[in-house]
């Protein structure tokens, strides 16, 4: 059950160009970290041009994606394949805008997370009974 975030700033994203990230993601998540695509929840977030800074400098565009996956459920080489696969995507959808896209996956662990009212390691006791 993934959870991503997308943070884009600069020029409003077109919603093709909305929709080619999520869909895009999903697919990444689904097939480089084995996540179930029906339960991955992708939301983007758009910053105005100069609302971002590097190097403690306004950029004219910027993006990010933040991932939340369950803890102990990929390996090392799974999850850089899916950091340098969503940078690709990033910059593929937007362009080399020259600002640093940083992709950031953090592992939580089976009982600090679920949905629908029930934990992931509720979920998975209920697979193993």
């Amino acid at each position: 059950m993934p959870l991503i975030q997308i943070t884009l700033a600069g020029p409003v994203p077109s919603p093709a160009t909305l929709h080619r990230l999520q869909r895009e993601t999903t697919r990444l998540m689904r097939d480089v970290l084995h996540k179930e695509a029906a339960l991955t929840v992708v939301g983007i977030s758009h910053l105005p041009a100069g609302a971002v800074a590097a190097g403690g400098e306004p950029v004219a565009a910027a993006a990010w994606l933040q991932g939340l996956i369950t803890a102990g459920t990929n390996s090392a080489a799974e999850k850089a394949e899916f950091i340098a696969a969503a940078e690709t995507m990033l910059i593929g959808a937007l362009g080399d805008h020259g600002a640093p896209t940083y992709v950031a996956l953090q592992e939580v662990p089976a009982t600090d997370w679920g949905y629908d009212g029930r934990t992931q390691a509720a979920r998975r006791q209920e697979r193993l009974a």
